[in-house]
């Protein structure tokens, strides 16, 4: 990853920053009612980097622990001040840190490469042109 951009997801009140090395191995919209719940948007945007690509954590954390539809736990970081999710762990998915889309202020950060869970999403919400859609996990 030489030259590699370095990218920042923060929380709205800026409190809570993960620096991330390059680009996510892989972008994906989900619209399951957890994320529904998670972002208070029609669907969320989940950004997958390997461990290997963190920088720096900065801020206080608060951790919170959902156990998925299969059984697995997912802990997610979020900003105790202003509430924003900004990362999470997922047990099925060592050595991997998902970030959320929305907090990288950066206009060219990579679209979704498929959307999940649509059997929830409002009627409106659709994937960009091109993007598979999967009704449930792919």
């Amino acid at each position: 990853m030489g030259d590699a951009a370095v990218r920042e997801a923060a929380c709205a009140c800026g409190g809570l920053k993960l620096r991330l090395k390059g680009d996510p191995e892989y972008v994906s919209s989900c619209a399951c009612q957890a994320c529904q719940r998670r972002t208070g948007a029609p669907f969320g945007v989940t950004a997958i980097f390997s461990q290997d690509q963190v920088i720096e954590q900065h801020g206080e954390a608060k951790v919170w622990r959902r156990i998925a539809e299969r059984g697995a736990w997912i802990d997610y970081s979020f900003c105790p001040t202003c509430g924003t999710t900004v990362s999470w762990l997922a047990e099925g998915r060592p050595g991997k840190i998902m970030a959320a889309g929305g907090c990288f202020a950066d206009k060219d950060f990579p679209p979704p490469q498929r959307m999940i869970w649509t059997e929830h999403r409002a009627d409106w919400v659709r994937p960009p042109e091109g993007v598979p859609e999967y009704t449930g996990p792919p």
